[in-house]
């Protein structure tokens, strides 16, 4: 008999079994809690899986199936040119618009595929955190000084925490360039710019797809004209992708046909757009993985599936565990988790080290949806929350989260992970402290 094995059952027994008899089901703060569980558990259902991490999935399965790791290697991979590695990884966010949780699938498949740790780190905290709709909304909404210090700060924050990741696992990172050294040069399977015009027709239906509306009661300007007419702009590049299937993949057409069909009659009965988002991914499915003329159309709805199973389960316990700790925020609602909001805003007033490093803490457990960080500062600020603590939260919160460490700890492990968020909470601390002393 495994005994650690037997005894580690019986302890998890034990901790359920003394957390059932003391649950402290008469207090308030606790029911509120688990309402709140429940409420960004079924906000983040509606709003998010399917028009954000199913398609970042499927954007993800492109990079694992389509793009030969030696694409990867050679402008993220061990011997890769530093500058440019980095440069790419640290401003990639501006085109992803992505939370820190549909930026997983696409880290998973290029550590996957040969990404130096550097690199693969500064992408990891850049795609959130530089986010240019977040930029834009920071900078109108707090201010241009904070929308600055933010930009600057993700950049830095990326190239920085990346360069020390790959310095800390250095002899890690030397046997995998000498790995790579001896790596055969391998040719594209079809010319770069079709696997690109696939790759970035996908992304742009994700960013177009969740594109915010502006805050306030802005209803002129580009970033309104968009909003308002983002189905139709998406429609547009979901015709592209029809292009590209039948054109790129060479997809029996009226196999393409069928589904476009079938997403264009669901948009028309229907009043929600994930209605036909839903029939057009499985449209995809479908007809990717009945193809027969190329094994890669099928492997890579494979691919999509199998990050699927990877992160979701990781991701569903954690935004669970957010939203019973630190509550529920989105839209009108505010239900408090069971660390009451109060105590944040009283814990992070003035620009005390603790101050700043407290917000760095709560910015790196507390789950921020896209954009949403940008109101829960400004209630926060209003409440008496420091600039300095206001930016550390802001570098440390979009980039992390209980649901994202936990993924990442699952992908390069727990000691790099603790290393990783270890640094983004020091970076943030010290950035608030200096931007409050200004």
């Amino acid at each position: 008999m495994d005994w650690k094995k037997e005894i580690k059952i019986l302890t998890w027994i034990i901790v359920a079994f003394v957390f059932a008899f003391f649950m402290p089901v008469e207090s308030s703060r606790f029911k509120e809690a688990i309402m709140a569980m429940f409420d960004l558990t079924k906000w983040y259902a509606q709003e998010h899986v399917i028009l954000c991490l199913l398609p970042a999935f499927f954007i993800a399965g492109v990079i694992a199936v389509f793009v030969s790791q030696g694409s990867v290697m050679k402008y993220f991979g061990a011997k890769a040119n530093k500058w440019l590695a980095y440069s790419i990884a640290s401003v990639s966010g501006t085109i992803l618009a992505v939370c820190s949780c549909t930026i997983l699938p696409l880290f998973s498949s290029i550590h996957k595929r040969g990404a130096g740790l550097g690199p693969a780190i500064a992408f990891l905290y850049s795609g959130p955190a530089i986010n240019i709709l977040a930029i834009i909304l920071t900078a109108r909404i707090l201010g241009f000084e904070m929308g600055i210090a933010r930009i600057i700060g993700a950049v830095v924050f990326a190239v920085v925490i990346g360069s020390i990741m790959s310095l800390i696992y250095r002899k890690e990172e030397k046997a995998k360039k000498e790995e790579q050294l001896n790596f055969p040069e391998t040719s594209e399977k079809r010319p770069m710019w079709q696997t690109s015009l696939h790759f970035f027709t996908l992304v742009l239906i994700l960013v177009f797809a969740n594109w915010g509306k502006p805050s306030g009661d802005i209803t002129s300007g580009g970033w309104y004209w968009i909003w308002a007419h983002k189905w139709y702009i998406t429609s547009a590049f979901a015709l592209i992708l029809v292009f590209s299937l039948i054109r790129i993949l060479k997809i029996k057409w009226w196999h393409v046909l069928l589904a476009t069909l079938a997403t264009a009659l669901s948009a028309f009965i229907s009043t929600s757009p994930l209605i036909p988002m839903v029939v057009g991914i499985i449209g995809v499915s479908v007809i990717t993985l009945l193809d027969k003329n190329d094994p890669d159309n099928r492997e890579w709805t494979l691919s999509s599936w199998d990050f699927t199973k990877q992160i979701m389960p990781l991701l569903s316990i954690g935004v669970l565990a957010a939203g019973f700790l630190l509550g529920s925020t989105h839209d009108n609602t505010a239900m408090a988790g069971i660390i009451p909001n109060q105590w944040v805003a009283d814990l992070v007033g003035g620009n005390s080290l603790f101050s700043n490093f407290f917000a760095s803490i709560v910015g790196a457990f507390m789950y921020f949806a896209t954009l949403t960080e940008v109101p829960i500062l400004q209630g926060l600020i209003s409440a008496g929350m420091g600039k300095g603590p206001a930016l550390a939260l802001l570098l440390a919160g979009p980039s992390l989260s209980l649901p994202n460490i936990l993924v990442i700890r699952g992908v390069i492990g727990i000691q790099k992970t603790l290393i990783y968020v270890l640094l983004v909470v020091v970076m943030a601390t010290v950035s608030g402290l200096l931007y409050g002393a200004l």
